[in-house]
């Protein structure tokens, strides 16, 4: 027979859970940001398996009963019911999990899995919302231990048990394991996205799914090749003094990331933020600590001889880091951070078909963006990262279709059948002055009267004098005159020694059409010679071959084609 005192602290054990229970269902019910979802009762036994559809999830044996859903083929041996529908998730943001549940229909016979989980609720959480390991340990505020109420507050990283719920009284040395697991989608630790499901930490990646691997390149691109940002690193003197007070080290632009500055010296480090909104500020730091400067959380160390600031980023601002005069002797500044490459190429569409018909060309070209503000920019901005590299132009073919005859076509304009009374009726507009760069054009009137038998007469003009009178002269082909452009040279048509290069010159129109009209004294060259700076050891005799390139095809330019020489540069 159980002791009294056995079914007292049972019952007590067993209140405890349901005031917690009832204490979290209240606070989930007050809070906006995010919710708790009860735990159910799941063995032990868990495993991790990829789903044959590629998804990956942790799966336990658990006997339920769950609604009947269409059955996936993996089902179709008769031995499962298909999978119920996906759980409420664990939380509303942050990164939660759900959860599937079948039955085996042959009892307990079944091989396989039961339920499986897949992560949710990936988007961030507002910044009122607090830690929700915090707001776990915070749920037993209210709690009795041991006689007495504390407040509690998380303790992170325990690499024994990073799934349970240890917390610490406030201001106490108090260290209590309130749960022996803390709720689905709880991070495992602060340095990584993995979470913890039913008790166990499950690897989470980048892309918030769950038993993913991916990771986040050195620029914050989650899977990515860390070709969106560069490596910046270097040290400076500063030559700061009673009259020269402050000296700029380096900046450090908008979005950059792990970011590492170091003094040695007597120097001391200031920052001066600048936002994107023009927005200046100017921060030092006189004790060690963590701040935050523009959305940017900055974490300063301090010794006697050396300061450092450390920022994971990315900065919410450009950071102009400088030194400040404190002492006679010199100070040495070492920075590190990996810089975004905020100008990028972008190939254009393909500039319009040479012809019509019968067979063309079209190529496209390359414009320099600047990917924060999101416009095309001057391409110089593109030239100040050595490794940015303008793509070559593309050619294509176009119009291949044979042309088909034509006579020309006319311009039906419509009739006014009807007007009572006298108009000025005008003559076409003359041509106008010039093709392009703006000229104008002149039209003359007549007044004309309608007889009841529909005759238009000419008449004199004070009939018209009521009537308005239209312009007489206007402006007329105000767009920029057609003008030469240059594409980018092609390779050497020859892999040694001297050789041709061409380049296809259009006559482009302010639509950006190729059209004739342009100078052709002004044309510029379409070939020139060019040195392969590596030697031929060819036979003297035999010529070289001129590659029949489409750009030689394309360029229509009627010269004879000069001698290369063979002999080796």
């Amino acid at each position: 027979m159980a002791s009294p005192n056995g079914a007292g602290l049972f019952w007590e054990v067993i209140w405890l859970a349901i005031a917690v229970y009832a204490h979290l269902q209240t606070r989930a019910e007050q809070s906006q940001g995010a919710y708790f979802l009860p735990e159910f009762a799941l063995s032990p036994q868990g495993s991790f398996l990829e789903d044959t559809t590629g998804e990956q999830f942790l799966t336990y044996r658990y006997d339920d009963q769950t609604s009947r859903i269409t059955r996936s083929d993996e089902d179709k041996d008769g031995s499962w019911d298909a999978w119920g529908a996906w759980s409420d998730c664990s939380r509303t943001c942050g990164g939660g999990a759900s959860y599937s549940l079948r039955r085996c229909l042959n009892g307990r016979n079944c091989e396989g899995r039961n339920i499986r989980y897949k992560t949710c609720s990936s988007n961030d959480c507002p910044s009122d919302v607090g830690d929700f390991r915090a707001q776990q340990c915070s749920a037993y505020n209210d709690v009795k231990y041991q006689g007495h109420f504390y407040e509690w507050i998380p303790v992170y990283n325990d690499p024994t048990a990073p799934c349970a719920l240890k917390c610490q009284a406030l201001g106490k040395n108090l260290i209590v394991e309130l749960a022996p697991k803390v709720l689905d989608g709880t991070r495992c630790n602060t340095e990584s996205l993995d979470m913890c499901i039913s008790g166990i930490c499950q690897a989470v990646g980048c892309d918030r799914q769950l038993g993913s691997n991916a990771k986040e390149d050195n620029c914050g691109i989650c899977a990515g090749d860390g070709s969106t940002c560069r490596l910046v690193r270097g040290q400076a003197k500063a030559h700061v003094s009673p009259e020269k007070r402050e000296e700029t080290v380096i900046a450090v632009p908008h979005g950059s990331r792990s970011v590492r500055i170091t003094l040695k010296g007597p120097a001391h480090l200031v920052i001066e933020s600048k936002t994107l909104q023009g927005d200046k500020g100017e921060h030092s730091f006189e004790e060690p600590g963590t701040f935050v400067i523009e959305n940017t959380t900055v974490e300063f160390q301090k010794t006697t001889d050396r300061e450092i600031i450390k920022i994971q980023g990315p900065l919410g601002a450009d950071f102009i880091i400088k030194t400040r005069y404190s002492g006679s002797k010199d100070s040495v500044v070492q920075f590190f951070f990996y810089q975004p490459i905020s100008h990028q190429w972008r190939q254009t569409e393909f500039f319009p078909c040479t012809v019509t018909c019968g067979g063309g060309y079209q190529l496209n070209s390359a414009e320099c963006v600047d990917i924060r503000l999101k416009r095309v920019v001057p391409d110089h901005y593109c030239h100040y990262y050595p490794e940015n590299k303008k793509p070559k132009p593309k050619l294509k073919e176009c119009n291949m279709d044979p042309c088909p005859s034509s006579d020309g076509f006319k311009e039906i304009m419509p009739y006014d059948h009807f007007q009572p009374l006298p108009r000025w009726e005008h003559n076409p507009w003359t041509a106008c002055s010039v093709s392009c760069g703006g000229g104008i054009q002149r039209r003359s009137f007549v007044c004309v009267e309608e007889t009841i038998h529909g005759e238009i007469l000419q008449v004199e003009e004070w009939k018209c004098m009521y009537a308005p009178k239209p312009k007489v002269i206007q402006t007329c082909n105000l767009f920029d005159c057609p003008k030469w452009v240059a594409m980018e040279w092609s390779q050497c048509t020859v892999t040694c020694g001297r050789g041709l290069r061409y380049r296809v010159v259009l006559c482009i129109d302010h639509r950006g059409q190729h059209v004739g009209g342009c100078n052709p004294q002004l044309k510029l060259h379409i070939k020139e010679e060019c040195i392969v700076p590596i030697p031929c050891y060819k036979p003297r005799e035999k010529s070289p071959v001129e590659a029949k390139s489409p750009w030689f095809k394309q360029a229509h330019e009627m010269e004879e084609t000069r001698a290369v020489s063979e002999e080796p540069t």
